[in-house]
């Protein structure tokens, strides 16, 4: 009988393939990025069609595959349900996966990405943070725990608060990363800044993003 492998991870990916089947990229903690097969998940009332979605946290019974896993079973603890209510913040969550799935690959460590994109996911779904301050925060802390988080450049003029907000972020435990809020105007200095340290370090096109720049300009007019 063949061995099976249980892992803790989330749905990054869930694309439809042939008739009922779909193939997911899960973020584990313990193989990196996977790709594995969830199959007849969309036929109704299959065991697997409500974890064979984006955002689903959870523990997956696997069998591997020469290619891919096949997932046997799923156990998910958190579905994020108030993200699939809130259009703008779904956005913002498939952001953060699209950012995961750029930075991870399979059989690398990839423990802190894995935690970062469920603390920040669930901080999107806490009424206590904006979504701008979420996002700028996750960009920031994602850059930082894959070594590329540069720090404040020398010609910035930064504001002490957003100083101390950067290297906060850059220092501190995923799980102690939204334990703080800051005023608007230094959002929008510190929103500024991981505009310019994405377009410098990441250099790279996300499709969540531009659904978002609508919500933008939805908002504004």
């Amino acid at each position: 009988m063949q061995d099976s492998l249980m892992v803790t991870g989330i749905v990054l990916k869930a694309l439809p393939v042939g008739e009922y089947d779909k193939v997911l990229t899960i973020l584990t903690q313990e193989r990196g990025k996977i790709s594995a097969f969830a199959r007849n998940a969309r036929k109704m009332n299959n065991p697997l069609m409500a974890a064979a979605n984006l955002f689903c946290f959870g523990h997956f019974r696997l069998y591997a595959g020469k290619n891919a896993y096949t997932i046997a079973e799923a156990q998910i603890s958190q579905y994020f349900d108030e993200l699939h209510k809130e259009p703008e913040a779904a956005c913002y969550g498939m952001y953060f996966l699209e950012v995961a799935d750029y930075y991870t690959r399979e059989n690398n460590e990839e423990q802190e990405m894995l935690k970062l994109v469920y603390q920040s996911l669930r901080a999107l779904s806490h009424p206590k943070f904006s979504n701008e301050f979420v996002r700028a925060v996750f960009e920031c802390k994602a850059m930082a725990v894959n070594g590329e988080f540069p720090g404040v450049l020398p010609q910035m003029q930064v504001s002490d608060i957003v100083r101390y907000t950067i290297g906060f972020i850059a220092e501190s435990s995923v799980e102690k990363l939204y334990s703080f809020t800051i005023p608007e105007d230094a959002l929008l200095e510190l929103e500024k800044i991981c505009e310019l340290y994405c377009e410098r370090i990441w250099n790279h096109s996300f499709k969540s993003l531009s659904i978002l720049q609508n919500f933008t300009v939805e908002k504004q007019n």
